[in-house]
């Protein structure tokens, strides 16, 4: 017994079990196709948002496509270590516990992030399985795996020792919440209110000067002659300034040039230095260089040799070198520091200004620009075969427009800063003998090898050996993926490494293309001498109604589990796709899952109509062919149908194929082909009359094949309709069927165009029934003037049962006494049709409803008569555009003429 109705989540459940309980999923090397597909690994820190719902949905109707069509299919899942997020998470558990992270030694605190990891790490996996993720769950990997682990490892030796890695002191960006360095990828940068504020260093003699000239006041002294202003929204670092510098051009200051100015409140004198860098039109035309503060100043200081004095501790306090408010946080700093420098004088005023910021990705804390000792990577060489590959087309991005954002980021890549101040993570494999020699192994114990054997210190021990505190940046790791999943880092040459790579497709967002895609094809090609995979579909940003992206902190992202609750994961997984083209945002409106559902239960139900059917053996299709031309109909739009998807699918229209799926089972299945074939209803029996097996038959392989169409994008209720719609044996599933391909024969345009036809009449009768108010049970006469008769003959029956149409009858005249005198008429293709409405119009209404059409017709021509009266127009448009204007004149007159006598009859002239 078919459920009534539709029922997601028991069935849901029920699937999903059934494939993982079949190994459906499962991939190993065979002689088949291999299709790949590498999860972007989501942090383990994560929970499942609707940026990862949109994602894994795609990803998933691409790996379910691939499956279908006989590929060895593998999707390959995991989680990334993320290594700021994963320590923040780590160090709040043991605070709620007494703990501080400070206590600990390294190993026991790794011991508690294991901890956490194993209770929290696998919770955004479990709920992709939620939405029907067909990922290879055997094939499970982490980043931190310890084969992972060792291939991270062994790359980083690999690119010290080819001298790509080194070590130096750069400005770098600091997260001082988190207490290390974060890469430029990482940092978000966000348009802030400020404050400017405008502060006057006393330039050196003026006190001097001022006690000889006493008829000047101290306001005047301080001004133009004796003090320079500056404008700046960080006040905190003026202790840290090394100069101030002035454009040589600026004739303001010329008169400053070789002097030197106090910094306030440390009386410290620092000098004035002549730079065009300087933008004269900004503030005061006077800038505070503070190297260590500002990578623009840090490029000033080294061009002028200045000293540098970086006054910030690594959790953003300011320290000893600050002379004044030490250990007090920068913020709180700002705010005391400005009251200094108003009670000293020296602040001139304030004023409202916006700037950008940047902030750290992970923690959200606003990043310092800070001179720091750590380890880089190279990126120019490295580089250049993965810009070629985007270039060249070898890897396809989808769409191409980021081509251009990929070439500005690759052409002139900044070396990486590839160390962070952390201890989750991949430990830097580099080993320091007392004297600070570096020692770069793969362990410490093949660090002390090559002591003793390059450097002959036979005697050194491994506890001479201390290893550096840092990790490895979590990109360092993750830039491996697809080859190291496969273990082709430690394994160059294994079997799986050499079938499933390169792999095929890769789904992410244009926010990691620069420091994930690219470090990927960068890898590939240092690794594997090739391209990593060969399409990137980069998707968009899920916003709110508002064109907000979604977020925990604005409150406008709803949780994806409660979205599958309610609407189930069909609902939602359609729902997402239906407006998500490729690199666009997404605008999502909860209305698009409760459509995702509704289109669920149009097929349930449709489901539920087939399988209800009497069938009645022996029995012919019906008088004039009835079902057979619905069926002839059908399968030419299916074949022009898959044509259109696979061309969709092919260019990765994923949304585009959706529509069309939408269209072909809701519109010209569900609503227009069951409803031709549907036998009649017996009024005396209550029943259906039954319907011949032929028929039967080929509808329910017409479903079948609409249900393995749709069924990457909606798994459950194609599985379970599948399941039911006729017998199966053990293990089967439409999971691994056949999808779908056109047949031979190609496309039967003139049945379509046939059917194109019937169905705008039978629209055109409903129409007019509804304008008219007449219920669809009144059958009305259909009369029809045609120059060919013969072309109606086999639509004739469908026009009967789908329009309730009592007779149909053909003229040949146009407007004359053959036409019932209560009748309203409408044009397809220049043949006219009138229903007749005798027995049930209200003359009064339809006269005033004439000559309200009449009035639209009317305006309407005009106004297209007045765009081809414009010469400018015509010379311009497409011949067939100016055709189409005409044929549109051409339409309206026709309506035009008719309505025009209509009145007259309605009016009795």
């Amino acid at each position: 017994m078919i459920a009534k109705t539709y029922s997601p989540q028991e069935i849901e459940a029920k699937w999903y079990q059934y494939w993982l309980d079949n190994k459906l999923f499962t991939s190993t090397p065979d002689e088949r196709e291999p299709y790949t597909i590498v999860i972007p690994p989501p942090n383990v820190t994560g929970v499942l948002h609707m940026g990862h719902m949109l994602n894994n949905t795609i990803q998933d109707v691409l790996i379910r496509k691939g499956r279908m069509e006989g590929k060895n299919a593998c999707w390959v899942p995991g989680t990334d270590h993320a290594s700021i997020a994963t320590e923040a998470k780590v160090v709040a558990m043991l605070k709620e516990r007494g703990i501080s992270k400070k206590d600990l030694s390294r190993d026991e605190f790794l011991a508690y992030a294991w901890e956490w990891k194993e209770k929290y790490g696998g919770i955004i996996l479990q709920q992709l399985r939620k939405i029907g993720a067909s990922c290879d769950w055997d094939r499970t990997r982490f980043t931190m795996d310890p084969a992972l682990y060792e291939s991270v490892i062994d790359v980083f030796v690999d690119l010290y020792n080819k001298g790509q890695i080194y070590r130096g002191v750069r400005m770098v960006n600091w997260d001082p919440q988190g207490k290390t360095a974060v890469s430029d990828e990482e940092v978000i940068t966000k348009e802030v209110q400020q404050k400017l504020y405008y502060i006057r260093y006393e330039v050196v003699g003026s006190v001097e000067r001022r006690a000889e000239s006493k008829e000047l006041p101290l306001s005047s002294a301080l001004s133009a002659l004796n003090s320079v202003t500056i404008a700046t929204v960080r006040p905190e670092t003026i202790m840290a300034d090394a100069a101030v510098a002035v454009n040589p051009n600026d004739e303001r200051y010329i008169h400053l040039h070789g002097k030197k100015v106090r910094i306030p409140l440390i009386n410290r004198e620092i000098p004035i230095i002549l730079d065009e860098y300087v933008t004269m039109d900004f503030g005061t035309g006077g800038l505070k260089v503070t190297p260590a503060h500002d990578p623009n100043d840090y490029e000033l200081g080294i061009k002028h040799n200045l000293p540098v004095i970086d006054l910030l501790n690594d959790d953003g306090t300011l320290n000893e070198k600050a002379q004044i408010l030490v250990g007090m946080d920068r913020f709180a700093a700002r705010k005391a520091i400005v009251k200094l420098l108003d009670e000293a004088g020296n602040l001139e005023k304030v004023e409202e200004y916006t700037s950008n910021v940047g902030f750290s990705e992970r923690t959200n804390a606003v990043i310092e620009p800070k001179l720091s000792l750590q380890w880089f990577l190279k990126m120019e060489d490295l580089a250049q075969p993965a810009l070629k590959a985007v270039m060249e087309d070898v890897v396809q991005l989808v769409p191409p427009k980021f081509k251009n954002m990929y070439r500005s980021w690759m052409e002139a890549p900044r070396d990486w800063c590839i160390s962070r101040q952390l201890w989750w993570g991949q430990q830097i494999p580099a080993f320091y003998m007392q004297d600070g020699t570096i020692i770069v192994a793969k362990n410490k114990r093949e660090a002390l090898r090559k002591v003793q054997h390059e450097k002959l210190l036979f005697a050194m021990t491994e506890a001479d050996l201390t290893q550096d505190e840092d990790v490895l940046d979590t990109w360092f790791s993750s830039w491996l993926w697809p080859i190291s999943v496969f273990d082709g880092i430690r394994n160059p040459d294994n079997e799986e490494i050499n079938y499933y790579y390169p792999t095929n497709d890769l789904v992410t967002a244009p926010e990691i293309l620069f420091f994930w895609v690219a470090r990927m094809i960068i890898a590939g090609y240092e690794y594997r001498g090739q391209e990593p995979f060969k399409n990137v579909y980069l998707t968009g940003i899920v916003r709110d109604k508002l064109g907000r992206k979604m977020s925990k902190s604005l409150g406008n992202s709803p949780d994806p589990l409660d979205l599958i609750d309610q609407y189930g994961a069909d609902g939602v997984r359609t729902g997402m796709l239906f407006s998500s083209p490729a690199g666009n945002d997404l605008p999502f409106d909860e209305k698009l899952c409760e459509q995702g559902r509704n289109f669920c239960n149009k097929i349930w139900n449709a489901f539920r109509l087939v399988k209800g059917w009497t069938i009645a053996e022996g029995v012919e299709q019906g008088a004039e062919g009835r079902s057979a031309l619905p069926i002839t109909w059908f399968k030419a739009k299916l074949n022009a149908s898959l044509l259109e998807i696979e061309d969709h699918l092919g260019k990765f229209r994923i949304s585009d194929a959706l529509q069309s799926i939408y269209k072909l089972i809701w519109d010209d299945f569900c609503s227009q082909y069951l409803e031709l074939i549907k036998p009649a209803y017996n009024a005396e029996t209550g029943t259906s009359e039954p319907i011949n097996r032929e028929t039967y038959d080929t509808t329910i392989n017409l479903f079948e094949r609409l249900m393995a169409l749709a069924h990457p994008f909606m798994p459950f209720i194609t599985e379970e309709i599948w399941q039911e719609i006729r017998e199966r044996k053990p293990g089967e599933s439409l999971c691994v069927g056949k999808y779908p391909t056109p047949r031979p024969g190609g496309v039967n345009t003139a049945v379509l165009a046939d059917f194109e036809v019937l169905f705008e009449i039978i629209s055109s009768i409903r129409n007019i029934r509804n304008s008219k108010q007449i219920a669809p049970k009144v059958a009305l006469p259909l009369a029809i003037r045609t120059a060919s008769p013969d072309r109606f003959a086999e639509l004739e029956s469908m026009i009967r049962k789908m329009a309730n149409v009592s007779e149909i009858t053909y003229v040949s005249e146009k407007l004359n006494a053959a036409r019932p005198d209560n009748a309203t008429s409408f044009l397809i293709k220049g043949d006219e049709f009138y229903v007749d409405l005798a027995d049930e119009l209200d003359p009064a209404q339809e006269l005033i409803n004439a000559q309200k059409d009449l009035d639209y017709q009317t305006g309407f021509r005009d106004s297209v008569m007045k765009k081809l009266s414009n010469e400018k127009f015509v010379a311009n448009a497409k011949p067939e555009v100016v055709e189409r204007e005409r044929q549109k004149i051409a339409d309206a007159n026709a309506k035009i003429a008719a309505l025009e006598e209509r009145i007259k009859q309605l009016r009795g002239l």
